[in-house]
């Protein structure tokens, strides 16, 4: 069975306590409650959340608060329970809170004037390992089970190359399987040496250290995959909901744009295209994790 390299603990809370937004705005004190992944170190994203919920709170009349969950099916489970009402995550988990859930897309992460991406497989430039194969009987570490571009799009790799059948095969093929909680613990492990190889974003080397990412490269790429995204619960006050897609595209503009480090990183937002996640829905059908 995959090992979680990370310890599962209860969500932190960065905010005063959740309310309930069942009555219309102007009847209650709402507070907004945004759900964040680890993809990073948590405490770097703590730091993160602090900055940036006092300017949200500011630009859409409402308090906001943030919080770290686990792992992408904790957000989805927040999301799920009331306890978030937006959350960050990728084109995965999102298809999948969209079946389960009926999660609603608001916005997508743009990186290189593009709302893509792709997923690699990054070992140590000593290593010795030069193609997919020699990672046989080896360890690998990815970021989450449900995670597109930190396990699934770089997994089917090894299917495309014919090393494994499916992913229920992989552990026949590796020598163990880790799930490391994020892109940053996954790729720690590979370049500290705690596993042969990680599977996460073709960025996520940029979470290392300069020495580190002169130390690391990548020997295969996936295809493209739908950037990650912003996403709601469904009933959440649409009049709220809108204010935050707004105040979200602000940080498009130059006076904003600094703003963007504290979001993961990426370039800019535009409006989700709920149709530009059909292929990540296929290859969910595919592996059994979506009917």
């Amino acid at each position: 069975m995959p090992v979680h390299l990370t310890r599962r603990t209860i969500l932190t809370l960065v905010g005063a306590g959740a309310v309930s937004l069942a009555t219309p705005l102007a009847a209650q004190d709402v507070t907004l409650r945004l759900a964040f992944i680890p993809q990073e170190n948590p405490d770097k994203l703590l730091g993160d959340i602090e900055a940036i919920t006092g300017w949200l709170a500011e630009e859409i009349g409402v308090p906001v608060e943030g919080f770290v969950t686990i792992d992408h099916a904790a957000a989805v489970e927040a999301l799920r329970n009331g306890d978030a009402d937006i959350s960050f995550m990728g084109a995965l988990p999102f298809v999948l809170a969209e079946a389960e859930i009926g999660a609603v897309p608001l916005l997508s992460e743009v990186y290189r004037d593009a709302p893509s991406y792709t997923g690699r497989i990054f070992v140590r430039r000593d290593s010795g390992i030069g193609a997919l194969a020699d990672l046989r009987g080896r360890d690998i570490a990815f970021a989450d089970p449900i995670s597109e571009s930190g396990y699934l799009y770089p997994l089917a790799e090894f299917v495309e190359a014919g090393l494994i059948e499916d992913p229920g095969q992989a552990e026949a093929f590796f020598g163990r399987v880790f799930f490391a909680g994020g892109y940053q613990q996954a790729m720690q492990a590979m370049a500290e040496g705690l596993v042969d190889a990680a599977g996460a974003s073709q960025y996520a080397d940029l979470l290392l250290t300069p020495q580190q990412q002169a130390e690391v490269t990548w020997i295969a790429e996936s295809a493209p995959i739908p950037s990650h995204l912003v996403i709601a619960r469904p009933g959440l006050d649409a009049a709220l909901r809108d204010r935050f897609v707004d105040a979200m595209l602000r940080l498009n503009e130059p006076e904003h744009r600094n703003k963007l480090r504290y979001f993961y990183g990426p370039d800019g937002y535009v409006r989700a295209d709920g149709a530009a996640y059909d292929g990540v829905r296929d290859m969910a059908r595919q592996y059994g994790l979506l009917r």
